[in-house]
């Protein structure tokens, strides 16, 4: 195992190794610079992640406020050395090209009680996918599976995690380490998320929407774009997603929808209204009236 040193920047943690990691220095800011290094694509897949540092004895990782290091330094300590005790190496080399990653999933409450967030270092999908219970899921395998567990109420899948909403009657310590062992045993079985030929209600939706995008006015145009660039980060960082349905220029009420954890959130209104809406306001001054969702 490495050693976990805090640094004098609050939002920086260093896991320090007793070996030499490599010669020279190098900064990741997104996973797209680390294409010489599964394990740093590794840790971007991570949503509290913001940057990777490599350096001759230790790698650093900077957050995003959305956590704090006391809630995953662990997992990702053992992360980053199971990494390094499989492959000896940062950086790609045949033996990782042909052995199997070890997959990490990790618990993240979010705003709604009743839902938690299962983060993996694993892509599972690039689609948006929300399945309730008595659902048709034949083409979501691992939604056929997690639904056997009966206190699963529903599931919203995104990127790198799972948001699973539970009964009322069930408490989450009851349960949290048996969703956790299942869905990374799933994953590193290799199994199956959704069949190759599934496309998400989501999906679709949102084509549908890009077609209707050139029919728009343009404070609608203008929505969309504050929601997608201030918005949705925040939101897919509980564990949700939005999506914008209407604009009415007459009363200039923004309509839209949300999904995952964020549906049915008790806290939902306070997102609305204090978030949501008072960002739009800034942006678009004059513009808007009020936000109201259609589902939470």
């Amino acid at each position: 195992m490495l050693k976990i040193e805090k640094t004098t920047v609050e939002t920086i943690i260093k896991f320090v190794s007793n070996s030499v990691l490599t010669e020279g220095s190098f900064e990741y800011n997104n996973v797209d610079e680390a294409k010489n290094s599964k394990l740093v694509q590794q840790l971007f897949y991570l949503p509290f992640v913001k940057k990777v540092f490599v350096t001759a004895n230790f790698i650093a990782v900077e957050r995003f406020k959305i956590v704090e290091w006391s809630e995953v330094q662990v997992e990702l300590n053992q992360l980053i050395s199971s990494y390094l005790d499989t492959y000896g190496s940062v950086f790609n080399t045949e033996k990782e090209v042909e052995q199997k990653v070890a997959i990490q999933v990790y618990a993240e409450s979010t705003p709604n009680p009743n839902v938690t967030k299962f983060v993996s270092n694993k892509m599972l999908t690039r689609q948006l996918i929300e399945v309730s219970r008595g659902e048709d899921v034949s083409e979501m395998p691992i939604a056929k599976e997690l639904f056997k567990f009966s206190y699963v109420k529903e599931i919203f899948i995104s990127e790198n995690y799972i948001s699973i909403a539970k009964e009322e009657n069930t408490e989450w310590f009851e349960i949290s380490t048996e969703i956790r062992s299942f869905i990374r045993e799933y994953l590193q079985n290799d199994s199956v998320i959704v069949t190759d030929d599934y496309v998400s209600k989501t999906v679709i939706v949102q084509e549908e929407v890009a077609k209707e995008n050139t029919k728009l006015n343009s404070i609608s145009k203008e929505i969309i774009a504050v929601l997608d660039e201030y918005i949705k980060p925040a939101v897919t960082a509980d564990g949700g997603n939005i999506m914008f349905k209407s604009y009415d220029e007459e009363t200039k009420i923004c309509s839209v929808e949300l999904q995952g954890a964020c549906s049915g959130c008790p806290s939902a209104t306070i997102t609305l209204k204090n978030g949501i809406e008072a960002t739009l306001k800034q942006i678009l001054p004059n513009k808007i009236e009020s936000v109201v969702a259609i589902n939470g």
